[in-house]
């Protein structure tokens, strides 16, 4: 039988660049992996051949630097390649720096919309339920990294039943979607223990895991986890690939677990200079998910948070991407192109389909450029001014006339 979730790309070649002694069993130990991050400037700089100088000025960074990258994450990257898109979004940048001035603490005005210390209430029927500020590893494109200067830790017992208490008062919150950090960074009896009791309130309809685990540190996808996640469904799972070398043969088969335990997988893209911002990167990404059972959910512009504004393009590169992916590929491997806005919420962004329309007639344009007259329909005998549906029409563009809106060319 075919497998229907082949995986694109072999096991990556710098795990013997980089840690040379490790054994098999240590390599596919999640926790081994995640004890052995990289944590500090003088371990990275030895790995990636820094200069002395190249150390120096990044512990300019201070507080702002907290590295943490695992081993299986490190060993995708090419130490040779300065512009790496792996290394671009887990490795810090003298660009953090210069740029550390430009753009929000809190790009989504999240800290406003807290009833109880970690409950993110902006949507009526849906929270973000921050469970812990750890990860394995931090990206430098992070939107919470204000939440690094507090230092890691799992929130407490105590908080964590303030925010459940609030879910559980609150009957408008159907749909619960836990963040952080990362929520599978919490030991495993916490974790059950926050699906169990959002399991038991009655108007909670559903509850998303939003994590990169599955792309940085597969090996915590284990049958254990699989079979937690399994007993507390509706459960969604929201992952985040970038680029299509983080979907490696470990990474697919992370994918597979979560899946069988009938969880299903969306990803959240997140665009950025340097690492995706092509229409060939995207479009690679995406195929690549869906070979992996994973639907291509948003591709984020990049929040405008403090140190990352090397890695933000322009809102309509994005827009580009998904002008030129559609009609090239199926609807299912096209992303909503989103901005989530300071305190606003998530604003799709398109490209231009809708030309003009009156109440009886859209004007629309195709992937190709050709323009199309659209009848709309209303109900039987209905018109706003009165008359009857054959009365006073306009003058409509002949329904075969046929435009390339960006050459100016007719064709019939």
């Amino acid at each position: 039988m075919q497998n229907i979730y082949p995986s694109p790309a072999a096991p990556s070649t710098g795990r013997a660049r980089y840690f040379p002694d490790a054994t098999d069993e240590e390599w596919n130990d999640w926790r081994w992996q995640y004890r052995n991050r990289v944590r500090d400037l003088q371990s990275l700089g030895r790995l990636l051949d820094w200069t002395s100088s190249e150390i120096e000025g990044l512990s300019r960074l201070g507080v702002d630097l907290h590295i943490g990258i695992t081993p299986y994450y490190l060993s995708l990257i090419d130490a040779a390649d300065p512009g790496d898109p792996i290394r671009r979004q887990a490795v810090p940048s003298l660009d953090e720096y210069t740029y550390h001035s430009v753009g929000l603490e809190d790009p989504l005005g999240e800290n406003p919309h807290m009833p109880v210390d970690g409950i993110v209430h902006k949507y009526p029927d849906r929270v973000l339920f921050l469970t812990t500020n750890m990860c394995p590893v931090y990206c430098r494109h992070c939107t919470r990294r204000r939440e690094w200067q507090g230092g890691q830790a799992p929130r407490s017992r105590l908080r964590l039943d303030a925010m459940i208490a609030y879910i559980a008062r609150t009957p408008s919150v159907r749909d619960v979607i836990l963040s952080g950090g990362d929520p599978l960074s919490l030991p495993v009896r916490t974790l059950e223990y926050c699906l169990s009791e959002l399991h038991k309130i009655e108007h909670v309809e559903i509850v998303r895991i939003h994590t990169r685990y599955p792309v940085v540190l597969p090996q915590r996808i284990d049958d254990d986890l699989a079979s937690l996640l399994s007993r507390y469904g509706p459960i969604w799972m929201n992952t985040h690939f970038n680029h299509p070398r983080e979907i490696t043969r470990e990474a697919a088969a992370a994918c597979r677990r979560i899946l069988r335990a009938g969880v299903p997988l969306n990803n959240q893209t997140v665009l950025m200079r340097g690492v995706n911002d092509d229409v060939r990167t995207i479009t690679a990404l995406c195929h690549d998910l869906l070979k992996i059972g994973v639907r291509p959910y948003y591709l984020f512009h990049c929040d405008p948070v403090n140190g990352a504004e090397h890695l933000r393009t322009s809102v309509w590169k994005g827009v580009e991407i998904i002008e030129k992916m559609r009609g090239h590929t199926s609807g299912l491997a096209i992303p909503t192109y989103a901005i989530d806005t300071e305190g606003g919420g998530k604003v799709p962004i398109n490209p231009d389909y809708l030309l003009y329309a009156t109440e009886d007639t859209l004007v629309l344009r195709n992937f190709e450029g050709v323009v199309f007259n659209y009848g709309n329909p209303r109900a039987a005998g209905e018109r706003s001014d009165g008359k009857t549906p054959s009365e006073g029409l306009e003058p409509r563009l002949p329904q075969a006339r046929r435009s390339r809106a960006h050459e100016g060319e007719e064709r019939n």
